[in-house]
């Protein structure tokens, strides 16, 4: 699977999501993926749901940079976030409480 097609089938799963299981995870997410299948991608999370875009916000909350295959298996359920956050394959910068969020964005 691409990246773009992950990317496709995440923003399908976050429009199947009621607004409600995604109000404590507003913002934007930047997601910086290095490596085979290199893109750049970003969530955003408001009060009537969430989207995905391609390329870069301006107005990003929290950056997650990664390869794009540690990525495809953080979206599949198989690498967690924040074992993934201890071991290196996965960089936070900013709001880390947003960060903390991840898991929920993405399941």
């Amino acid at each position: 699977m691409t990246t773009q097609e992950v990317f496709r089938e995440l923003g399908e799963r976050l429009a199947a999501k009621p607004a409600a299981s995604l109000a404590n995870a507003h913002g934007t997410y930047q997601f910086l993926l290095s490596g085979e299948d290199a893109a750049n991608y970003y969530v955003s999370v408001a009060s009537d749901g969430a989207t995905v875009h391609e390329g870069q916000s301006e107005t990003a909350g929290v950056s997650i940079s990664m390869t794009a295959g540690n990525f495809k298996e953080l979206a599949a359920g198989r690498l967690n976030p924040m074992s993934a956050f201890m071991g290196g394959k996965l960089t936070v910068t900013g709001d880390m409480s947003m960060a903390l969020k991840l898991q929920t964005l993405i399941s």
